[in-house]
């Protein structure tokens, strides 16, 4: 009988605790509906953990869309290949339609997931500036139109700048930032560094430098390639994905001294998806512009090269980059070639459209890529 008092007892305890666990939680579920209506969404909890994120479903080819000027990525990664159109007049077109072109990816056609106007994409851009004595007289012309441009171009809380000048080796004045004035006082400090037994006007008088100024050397020389490969590496490459990396070369193009081979600073921006625009600019008479060389450079990487003969055409150039950053094409296929083998890809953008091919339209686009390796799928 005590036992069947005591069970009776027992279970007439349990269930009063059970009836006030359930008005408890009703209470608590009551109050975070009423906090939830009230916002609209859950608060913060004061711990720092956040709520368990909503599974995202896997998205087919056909569900391929753009968010946030990035391409979304299915199980092969997509390649992007952003471009510009400009007719015989030099205007930029800005209405295509994905029917209107081709692609191609080592002689094979492709299948293009997404194409879009991009007029406003953030910009990460470095303006490289060659202080050797070539540039002398045109170095004060160069940094006001720098600074012009800087203020043209960049947008509060979007874009970002750096500077870097170089001669023998390079010299980062200013890192990234999305603050103009920064930028602007980073140009003032740049100048030209007399090399030792430099008199003046292109003049130097013979005579080796001590062996241990070393910075006298590197003055009396020019590292263009090495300064590229450099910024596009260490400056650009960690910026996001999101934005449009661009390097801006004012130089005669005349290397000296780069460790660096030209392919491979023009390897090492592709890789980086750098394009580069080259201004050729200097002292003309005594040193000569390398035309083929910052052409070469410019239009591998996607870019135009300038050779302006004032300061007039000098800030034309920069108002046509503007122009070209700001009135692109996003095309983005996913590549029929799988392998993963890092190996370069050849990229062909033709114009289709019958009307649009008697306008003799220039396509100006990165011509290839590098696959992404074994080692670079396990490092993700």
């Amino acid at each position: 009988m005590f036992f069947s008092r005591e069970i009776k007892r027992g279970l007439v305890y349990g269930l009063a605790f059970v009836l006030v666990l359930a008005c408890i939680a009703s209470v608590v579920t009551r109050a975070q509906n009423q906090a939830t209506s009230q916002d609209g969404t859950r608060q913060r909890r004061t711990d720092g953990a956040q709520p368990a994120a909503r599974p995202t479903p896997t998205p087919t080819p056909d569900d391929v869309t753009v968010e946030s000027d990035d391409v979304v990525r299915v199980e092969t990664d997509l390649t992007n290949i952003l471009f510009t159109a400009i007719d015989k007049n030099k205007r930029f077109i800005t209405e295509m339609r994905k029917e209107d072109i081709r692609i191609m990816e080592d002689g094979s056609p492709q299948e293009i997931f997404t194409f879009e106007r991009q007029t406003d994409r953030p910009l990460s851009l470095a303006l490289l500036i060659d202080t050797s004595r070539s540039e002398e007289m045109t170095l004060p012309a160069e940094k006001r139109a720098a600074s012009a441009f800087v203020d043209s171009v960049m947008r509060p809380d979007k874009d970002e700048v750096a500077v870097v000048s170089f001669t023998g080796e390079s010299t980062l004045e200013q890192g990234l930032t999305g603050n103009a004035a920064r930028v602007r006082r980073a140009l003032d400090k740049v100048e030209f560094v007399p090399p030792s037994g430099y008199v003046g006007g292109g003049i130097v008088v013979p005579g080796t430098p001590p062996i241990s100024d070393k910075n006298q050397a590197l003055a009396g020389s020019t590292a263009i390639w090495d300064s590229v490969w450099v910024t596009s590496d260490e400056v650009l490459s960690t910026t996001s994905d999101k934005t449009r990396r661009a390097i801006i070369l004012l130089t005669d193009g005349q290397d000296t001294s780069s460790l660096k081979k030209m392919d491979e600073a023009i390897e090492r921006a592709i890789k980086n998806d750098v394009v580069i625009y080259a201004i050729g600019i200097g002292d003309m008479v005594q040193f000569g512009i390398n035309e083929g060389a910052l052409k070469k450079v410019a239009e591998r990487t996607g870019g135009r090269a300038f050779f302006p003969d004032s300061e007039a055409e000098l800030r034309a150039a920069f108002q046509q980059i503007q122009l070209e950053l700001r009135s692109q094409f996003l095309v983005a296929y996913s590549p029929s070639n799988k392998s993963r083998d890092g190996s370069f890809r050849k990229v062909q953008i033709e114009v289709v459209n019958p009307d649009l091919r008697k306008q003799n339209l220039r396509l100006n686009y990165r011509q290839g890529y590098f696959a992404r390796s074994v080692t670079d799928t396990k490092k993700d």
